[in-house]
């Protein structure tokens, strides 16, 4: 995709210290007159959400797609991709076959996965900081880093986390909903049967999520009404001419054990580790109960991007992420009503809603 519109592109692998092997992709540069190459260009880290992969920030093309704008914008561009989706399912020594390879949830990407990542970009381009864009479990994932390996605040110029996840008691999703009330024995049963990934990316689902969703299919609207059940209805914000790619790319696949970590959020209230039982966590934690995550000790500035109609980031879970941040940018509502959790990445008017204001804070943060 990044090619084919003439932009250049570098696939970089990064190894975590776990033994996890990530491809990163990069667009060095952009297409538009003093975008193009030059030492010591600001970099931007994008990264994913649950599901997806870096096609979600290039899928729906240059006019729109962050990765481009910000290519273009003389930004140095970065786009992970989290252990077990489409182009990180590989380990040093563990086949992705075995159960051992999914033993995690998006608290090892956070403690893991994004470090790696960060310090990989900022060793081949030498230098010391960056900025960082976050889409839903990416939001969840900066969190999570930032409350527990403090020295990486001080590598953040500025944070922008479009709908933002970590406290999620007030979510409408039924994706999320539908099994909550089962996520323990969810856990349970799914190791026994072996079912440790989830929505796992293939040629076959490729090739279908292409040919099911493309304008001549009469599945078309199936397509749209399964992404509208999981972030919010928006039927005027998603270009039907596009998801062909999108349903192409998403699902990327995940560890199950991410899933069942989300709903344990929604049931409990609280943004905290994941819960292993009550032996489990005494075990592990040292108490009944997870540990909750220490936002307050979060020193980097981060902006919040949310909206009022997101089924998986309600606004009222929103401010209580809100209060806890003490360096917070700002908190940024979409001007549109209806603007869903998905918008923010494949919206038709996300660059105007969303992009050109993520971008001129971002221009801000790197001029101070």
């Amino acid at each position: 995709m990044i090619t084919s519109y003439g932009y250049p592109l570098e696939t970089h692998v990064a190894t975590t210290a776990d033994g996890y092997l990530l491809t990163m992709h990069r667009i060095p540069y952009g297409r538009a007159p003093g975008s193009g190459q030059g030492p010591d260009k600001p970099i931007v880290f994008l990264q994913h959400g649950l599901l997806s992969s870096s096609a979600d920030w290039v899928v729906i093309g240059p006019e729109s797609g962050l990765a481009y704008l910000l290519a273009d914008r003389g930004y140095d561009v970065w786009m992970g991709n989290a252990r077990g989706n489409t182009h990180s399912r590989a380990h040093i020594h563990i086949d992705p076959d075995r159960r051992a390879f999914w033993d995690f949830s998006w608290h090892e990407i956070a403690v893991f996965d994004l470090p790696a990542m960060i310090d990989f970009a900022l060793r081949t381009t030498r230098q010391t900081k960056l900025h960082y864009v976050g889409h839903s479990q990416g939001t969840t994932t900066l969190f999570i880093m930032l409350s527990l390996r403090a020295d990486y605040n001080d590598v953040i110029l500025s944070a922008h986390a479009l709908a933002p996840v970590a406290f999620m008691s007030n979510l409408r999703s039924p994706f999320i909903r539908a099994f909550s009330p089962f996520v323990d024995s969810l856990d349970t049963i799914t190791s026994l049967l072996g079912m440790n990934e989830f929505m796992p990316s293939n040629d076959m689902m490729q090739r279908g999520g292409y040919t099911l969703c493309r304008d001549t299919s009469s599945f078309q609207e199936v397509c749209a009404n399964a992404l509208f059940l999981i972030g919010g209805f928006n039927s005027a914000e998603l270009n039907r001419t596009q998801l062909p790619y999108i349903m192409a790319n998403a699902p990327a696949g995940s560890a199950t054990k991410q899933l069942v970590h989300y709903g344990q959020l929604h049931n409990s209230g609280h943004f905290r580790q994941f819960d292993h039982g009550l032996i489990g966590n005494l075990q592990i934690y040292g108490s009944f109960s997870p540990p909750d995550y220490p936002v307050e000790r979060i020193t980097a500035p981060i902006a919040l991007h949310f909206s009022d109609n997101d089924w998986l980031a309600a606004v009222e879970d929103v401010h209580k992420l809100r209060v806890r941040l003490p360096n917070l940018i700002g908190a940024f509502r979409v001007p549109m009503a209806e603007f869903n959790h998905l918008d923010f990445c494949w919206a038709i008017n996300v660059r105007n809603l969303l992009y050109n204001r993520v971008i001129s804070l971002i221009d801000r943060f790197n001029d101070e």
